[in-house]
């Protein structure tokens, strides 16, 4: 026989209920929506910058040069992450 471990004459407790966090939706290829308004606006954007800033390029020719860029503890840090990282085309996310 098993015994109760709860008076019989007290009313219960209803148990707490935790709802989930409410579901992101993702929108998947094909889903998204044309505005005519925010395209003449990106390229207003996109004109009124330089095709070429030679200050960038410059500093990308200065580190391509440079044989200590990155330095090992940066190499290091981002294969870390790297190998830390799921992989999402196993299915685990």
């Amino acid at each position: 026989m098993i015994n109760s471990t709860s008076s019989s004459n007290q009313a219960a407790r209803p148990e707490p209920t935790v709802s989930p966090p409410p579901k992101t939706i993702l929108k998947g290829p094909g889903t998204d929506h044309f505005s005519a308004a925010n395209s003449t606006a990106l390229r207003a954007a996109l004109g009124s910058q330089p095709e070429v800033r030679p200050e960038v390029v410059a500093r990308g020719r200065a580190l391509a040069a440079d044989p200590a860029y990155p330095s090992p503890a940066i190499v290091r840090q981002i294969s870390q992450q790297i190998l830390n990282s799921p992989d999402l085309t196993q299915g685990g996310a």
